[in-house]
């Protein structure tokens, strides 16, 4: 915002409060009210008045209080801004980003996973930081970009997360591009979010208890996906297991496998396996919470069974 005078932020209760998880703290008093904007409880005008501003030349953010809420602004999103390109022809400079996964004990209406909702609608992208520095990097470029992104931003990492960035206005992280956050032979992980943490606690007991050694892949952009590097992966491996913290079901884990099924086939030396939430709503209990969401156990025992596969 220091940097681009067309960027602004709009969302509910973003300004003197500074957002549900005080993201926005100290926005208002830099920026003033017209560029940071409290809005109304209505996810649909706050996403449908961004479009027109970024179809005005504008770089609107929005923030939903909890990604869950995106839902009264589906119709816009994906009738409106993601089509706007093939319709008019003039795109929208939007990002939409907010917290998202469970974890914290939010119960079943503040805690989901959407970015399947949206993988199936040409036109997004979709964006999905671990780390505090990709974070940074991927949401200058979100906002850089001449299209719609959705930006899942997870509420399990807000305060868990600490690291000392610097000021540097050409740092950009690149969308499409996945890390490689721990190399390996014996078997690919491809995961992204909140979950490339839980993999690397399992990578790290798998390297103890068995010698193997995990390659782990933090996709940070689902849409667009970087296909080259789970193939390239996969191809030295021989062994893909895809987390998510979604449920399993229709999963954006599943589109992962059909990349590896349709293009890397011959190279699999063990079945695909995926390693993903329940298919039930997010429980509040927190012993019931943690038997939904995968846990490293859960990925430990996937793995060792296609290690010896």
């Amino acid at each position: 915002m220091q940097a681009d005078a067309d960027v602004f932020i709009m969302g509910e209760d973003i300004g003197a409060y500074g957002g549900a998880f005080r993201i926005t703290e100290g926005l208002l008093a830099e920026f003033g009210e017209d560029r940071v904007i409290d809005t109304p409880i209505s996810e649909a005008a706050i996403v449908g008045a961004a479009i027109g501003a970024a179809q005005m030349g504008l770089k609107p953010v929005c923030e939903m209080q909890f990604i869950d809420f995106v839902a009264p602004a589906f119709n816009v999103i994906v009738n409106f801004a993601a089509k706007v390109r093939y319709r008019p022809g003039v795109g929208a400079a939007l990002v939409i980003r907010g917290p998202c996964g469970a974890g914290v004990r939010a119960g079943p209406f503040h805690s989901q996973n959407v970015e399947s909702y949206f993988a199936n609608v040409p036109g997004l992208k979709l964006v999905a930081p671990a780390t505090v520095r990709d974070a940074k990097g991927l949401l200058k470029a979100a906002i850089r970009d001449p299209d719609p992104v959705l930006f899942f931003e997870h509420k399990y990492l807000y305060r868990r997360l600490r690291e000392e960035l610097e000021n540097d206005e050409e740092f950009v992280t690149p969308l499409g591009k996945a890390r490689t956050h721990r190399g390996g032979t014996d078997l690919t992980l491809v995961t992204y979010g909140a979950m490339v943490h839980t993999a690397q606690e399992a990578a790290e007991q798998l390297e103890v208890e068995d010698g193997a050694e995990i390659e782990i892949i933090d996709l940070r952009t689902l849409q667009p996906l970087d296909s080259a590097a789970i193939l390239e992966s996969v191809k030295k491996t021989g062994r893909l297991l895809v987390l998510h913290e979604a449920p399993r079901f229709g999963g954006f884990g599943g589109e992962v496998a059909a990349l590896v099924c349709e293009r890397a086939f011959e190279w699999l030396d063990a079945p695909i396996a995926r390693v993903a939430a329940l298919d039930t709503p997010v429980p509040y209990a927190a012993e019931l919470e943690e038997a939904h969401l995968p846990q490293v156990a859960d990925i430990v025992s996937m793995a060792r069974l296609q290690l010896n596969y």
